[in-house]
């Protein structure tokens, strides 16, 4: 079987890891890129080789595709994996790759364009007879239509960006009051995740499930589906939990998305991995969402009940071989869950919890995968997504995998930064989740907050030295790296060993005390680094507890900052697309004011 020699993967973290897991194994060498940020990343170290593609700021770096087009004839590599985020949905680079020679181990770009805009999506499988959420299939141009479209398909709606993708540029509108800024705020998050402010407005389906169907297709004509994901826990639109097979999906209705996924994927002449979401409502019915031109990061449950590897599969796609199994041959055994292990803190509105991972340590046993990017020692920086890796389950049935994910989550050790591990241990022992509900309300309670809050272990054992007492004694080996020409290499180094734990928390202590004293009652500061996005009040406005003042953007997320009492405000410090620092002061709210 004649493979690929060198493959690139255009992407980070636990993906990249992923990826190149699969491509050891298929004995094709691997080619990293890294943005400076990156330099000491576990994805980079885990390549054969790495590139340096520039700054942190994936605008800068990751999203660069010159660079990593560059980077690939550079190394030699004979093909490029995306894996998912940064360019993995990107027309024009799946093109760039393919004018410079290169394998592009993905769907045609005619399928990415045809899906990448919603409102074009939404068309062709309406006329394909995919069944489609009520709405337009045209984009929005007003507020105003935005309000006639609501009072027409009946309220609620959601206004969403035609361009989105991972709940971004999504906004609930429950009515006309609340049109005008939803309408604003969607096609702000458009235009700045996706470069597209062109919005649409579907009907919104109360309390529905989320779920999606895993598709393969090849270039000899075979389309096949791999079952369902249930992906119904979010918060704001963002994936928490998955699991397949769904509780709510009988062999019947499996068979029926199945084949709405199929003649989708047909539709659009699809190649490579890809997933048809879809919304099923309370009352059964299955209506088309979005496709998702590429790997999801859900794909592992998929990968643990059927037993296939659909990055494998990829591969085999894109050099031109059949996909090694045909629909008759697929087989789901047993029930698997994923949760996802983020930096954010959800006892303070799951804001994110960028900073260094001073201890980690990653469950085993019978059934128990982790796909992560980190290690003690590495960083979450608040310029990428805040994941710290994904934790999936295999068991027998439902009941005895989610007993199987809770053990595997109290085995599971990160000091250092918040995390969703206290989270996850709470909802999955919630009433609603063991019943199989879609815990709509339940995940952004208070109640959960502080379940997780006490089920949230943040003590480890400091980093041990090796040899000797007094802490920081002996020596130990470690690699490290050395750019030359723009190239990373790796050489061995012996050092003292230092306590990076202490060093850690100092490191945030600093971080946390900008602009935090003086005037402490009247302050407002900014809970996180990020991008000021939207000051909504005036210098002198009076302002009323609860009321929004302004909207950060981090970790590709929009996150409101609310004034903490009645007052006026004074001492605007920040304007639309300036950084804000954690602890940064961004106004007062004087009380007492007339």
């Amino acid at each position: 079987m004649t493979l690929f020699s060198k493959v690139l993967v255009a992407n980070r973290g636990e993906i990249a890891v992923r990826v190149f897991r699969t491509l050891r194994e298929l004995g094709i060498s691997t080619v990293a890129v890294y943005s400076e940020a990156d330099r000491s990343a576990l994805h980079v170290r885990r390549a054969d080789e790495a590139y340096l593609i520039g700054p942190g700021p994936a605008n800068q770096s990751y999203l660069v595709w010159e660079r990593v087009i560059e980077a690939a004839q550079r190394s030699g590599a004979q093909a490029i994996h995306p894996g998912y985020g940064f360019l993995a949905e990107n027309a024009r680079f799946a093109e760039a790759v393919e004018a410079a020679g290169i394998t592009w181990i993905g769907p045609p770009p005619s399928a990415i364009d045809a899906m990448g805009s919603k409102t074009a999506a939404r068309d062709l499988m309406k006329k394909a007879g995919v069944p489609i959420v009520p709405g337009t299939t045209d984009p929005v141009e007003s507020a105003d239509e935005v309000a006639r479209l609501g009072d027409e398909i009946g309220w609620p709606i959601a206004i969403k960006a035609a361009a989105g993708g991972g709940g971004k540029g999504i906004k609930l509108v429950r009515g006309r009051d609340e049109v005008e800024a939803a309408y604003a705020s969607a096609k702000r998050e458009g235009l700045a995740y996706f470069g597209d402010d062109t919005i649409y407005v579907e009907k919104f389906i109360e309390d529905p499930r989320h779920v999606e169907v895993q598709v393969l297709a090849d270039s000899h004509g075979n389309v096949i589906h791999l079952g369902e994901r249930d992906c119904s826990i979010q918060r704001r639109h963002q994936k928490l939990i998955e699991e397949s097979p769904s509780p709510a999906v009988t062999p019947e209705l499996r068979e029926y998305i199945g084949t709405v996924a199929i003649n989708a994927a047909r539709a659009v002449g699809y190649r490579s991995a890809g997933t048809i979401e879809g919304l099923l409502s309370r009352d059964g019915d299955y209506y088309f969402l979005e496709m998702n031109t590429r790997i999801q990061v859900e794909h592992t449950v998929t990968e643990m009940v059927t037993g296939l590897d659909l990055i494998r599969e990829q591969v085999l796609i894109a050099a031109g071989h059949p996909m090694s199994v045909r629909q008759e041959d697929v087989r789901f055994q047993g029930h698997a869950f994923e949760c996802r292990i983020n930096a954010e803190n959800p006892s303070n509105g799951f804001l994110p919890s960028p900073g260094l991972i001073t201890h980690y340590k990653e469950p085993t046993g019978i059934g128990v995968r982790v796909d992560s990017g980190v290690e003690a020692g590495s960083e979450i920086a608040p310029l990428y997504d805040p994941m710290i890796a994904k934790l999936i389950v295999l068991d027998t049935n439902r009941e005895t995998a989610r007993r199987r994910m809770l053990r595997a989550l109290d085995e599971f050790e990160v000091g250092g930064v918040k995390s969703l591990l206290g989270f996850h241990r709470a909802l999955l022992r919630h009433p609603a989740f063991i019943e199989g509900g879609t815990c709509h309300g339940i995940v952004e309670s208070e109640l959960l907050a502080l379940q997780a809050e006490e089920l949230t272990v943040d003590e480890y054992p400091a980093v041990a030295s090796a040899g000797g007492s007094g802490g920081a004694t002996g020596l130990r080996e470690r690699t490290a790296s050395v750019e030359l020409n723009g190239r990373r290499f790796e050489v061995k180094v012996m050092e003292p060993v230092a306590d990076f734990v202490a060093l850690g928390h100092r490191r945030r202590e600093r971080e946390l005390s900008g602009g935090s004293h003086g005037a402490a009652t009247e302050a407002v500061t900014s809970p996180m680094q990020g991008t000021m996005l939207a000051v909504k009040v005036a210098e002198g406005e009076h302002v009323r507890a609860g009321q929004v003042l302004c909207i950060i953007e981090a970790m590709k997320m929009e996150n409101e900052v609310a004034a903490h009492r009645d007052g006026v405000v004074h001492n605007i410090t920040s304007g639309p697309g300036q950084p804000v620092k954690t602890g940064q002061v961004i106004c007062l709210v004087v009380a007492g004011e007339e």
